[in-house]
């Protein structure tokens, strides 16, 4: 029987770094936000502890559903006036996540598909966040500031392993 599990075309595995974050750009596919996908983990010691991606409050309806997105409407640009939104953050909803779980973060590892916002930072800094990855820029440099402040690594994802490709018949 051939083994149809989808590998690295070199034949090597990603590092932990891109393994994360490959998961974390699976995880933005479940957003339900007009405007940006972004997904996010928690992490420590290798594990996966919760996810998040930006969207409604459960059991809420969703921007599509409801004609458009109000940030959209009202001509918001992004970084300005998160408040209005109905959406959580991807990180907001990952740190709920654990909450309503009851899973406890300490020296945890986050990573995001876009670098986090100031709302988002102050909650990974309350969290025990110690390292954030992110892919994409967000224009928010008091966040960048916050974060250097705590004592919060910042880093850039360089992705060092290319896409997973699928698994040829």
């Amino acid at each position: 029987m051939e083994n149809s599990t989808p590998h690295n075309s070199t034949g090597s595995r990603p590092d932990w770094d891109d393994y994360f974050m490959q998961i974390a750009f699976l995880v933005a596919q479940r957003s339900t936000c007009l405007r940006r996908h972004v997904g996010a983990l928690l992490v420590s010691n290798r594990r996966i502890l919760a996810t998040g991606y930006n969207g409604a409050p459960q059991g809420l309806p969703h921007c599509e559903e409801l004609g458009g997105c109000l940030r959209e409407a009202m001509s918001i640009p992004a970084g300005e006036r998160q408040e209005l939104c109905r959406g959580l953050h991807a990180e907001q909803n990952a740190i709920v996540q654990a909450a309503v779980h009851g899973v406890g973060l300490q020296d945890v590892t986050a990573y995001s598909t876009t670098q986090p916002c100031v709302t988002c930072a102050k909650m990974l800094i309350n969290a025990n966040v110690k390292r954030i990855v992110f892919a994409g820029d967000y224009p928010d440099p008091l966040a960048r500031q916050m974060l250097a402040d705590a004592g919060v690594t910042l880093e850039r994802w360089e992705s060092s392993t290319p896409p997973a490709r699928e698994a040829q018949p």
